[in-house]
């Protein structure tokens, strides 16, 4: 138990909506409408605490990662009988900012009892709760019309399937994205090998997306993005930009990777590196955004 691990998740846009109701007697509505309470004016009250909640909620609530808070928005009505405390919380990051918001709203409506609680002992603090959230990549995940089908190539001179780590790593990361798996192949760092391979899935297996694992590198034998180029008909160059920018945040040694990505047909054709790390530490990246990419091919556009 403790916090959640989302060192290896994509930073996207959050925002979350919460409110909290405090209830009171109408006899001193007029009261609060003046900002004539003893302790100041509500309005202000809650806006500064709800925003200062919003920012310390990481420190108030014990497993909540420290987040980088873009925005607060902290709106206040008086309606018969209640006062509305809303508060809007947007970040971009990797972690929703439910929390962020609900304390905040939390923190204003206790400061707002504390400004109206001299003027009526009944004041009530009720209904705190949510009311929104948007953002993550749960947003951005499409629903297909068919099965996907994915083919993944480690090109290694020596390596087995049984050593085989990164090409497993991928495997999972296909399947958990409901992709079927349609071939799985080990063949040499060998130019034409590699060319003959996409090209065989690409356009007679004609599967939605060949991931290749290896050989991207600097080294004599590394021609796997050299055999892509080759077959590729239209580079997708923002899948790869992305994919070494999400790795390069974790290891300095990401900018050394020579992949390329584009379009065969109907196919996409993704370079990943050869290593273990690099693949566990980018293949995150990939989703959901990549899952877009299948409509657009299709020529479906951009809606969803």
């Amino acid at each position: 138990m403790g916090m959640i691990d989302v060192g290896d998740k994509p930073e996207s846009l959050r925002t979350a909506v919460a409110q909290a109701l405090l209830s009171f007697d109408n006899k001193i509505m007029s009261i609060i409408k003046d900002g004539n309470s003893p302790k100041g004016n509500i309005f202000e009250i809650a806006k500064v605490s709800g925003t200062l909640g919003a920012k310390k909620t990481s420190d108030l609530i014990p497993y909540c990662h420290p987040i980088p808070i873009d925005d607060v928005k902290v709106d206040v009505t008086i309606e018969t009988g209640y006062v509305r405390i809303l508060v809007k919380v947007k970040s971009i990051w990797k972690t929703g900012v439910e929390m962020e918001a609900l304390t905040g709203a939390t923190i204003a409506a206790l400061s707002v009892y504390d400004i109206l609680k001299p003027l009526d002992v009944s004041i009530s603090i009720d209904n705190i709760k949510l009311l929104e959230k948007h953002g993550g990549i749960g947003d951005f995940k499409e629903k297909q019309d068919k099965k996907l089908e994915a083919v993944v190539i480690t090109i290694s001179d020596s390596r087995k399937k049984d050593q085989d780590e990164s090409g497993k790593l991928i495997i999972n990361a296909l399947t958990k994205n409901g992709f079927n798996i349609a071939a799985y192949k080990i063949i040499p760092d060998d130019i034409k090998i590699i060319e003959k391979e996409l090209i065989h899935s690409s356009d007679d297996l004609k599967v939605n997306i060949v991931i290749t694992t290896g050989g991207t590198g600097v080294g004599p034998r590394d021609v796997t993005p050299e055999a892509t180029k080759r077959i590729l008909e239209k580079e997708v160059s923002g899948i790869t930009e992305n994919l070494r920018n999400y790795g390069q945040s974790r290891t300095p040694l990401s900018m050394l990777s020579r992949g390329v990505s584009g379009i065969r047909g109907n196919t996409l054709i993704v370079n990943m590196p050869g290593s273990t790390n690099a693949v566990s530490q980018s293949i995150n990246a990939l989703f959901p955004g990549v899952m877009h990419i299948f409509r657009m091919i299709a020529g479906q556009g951009h809606h969803k």
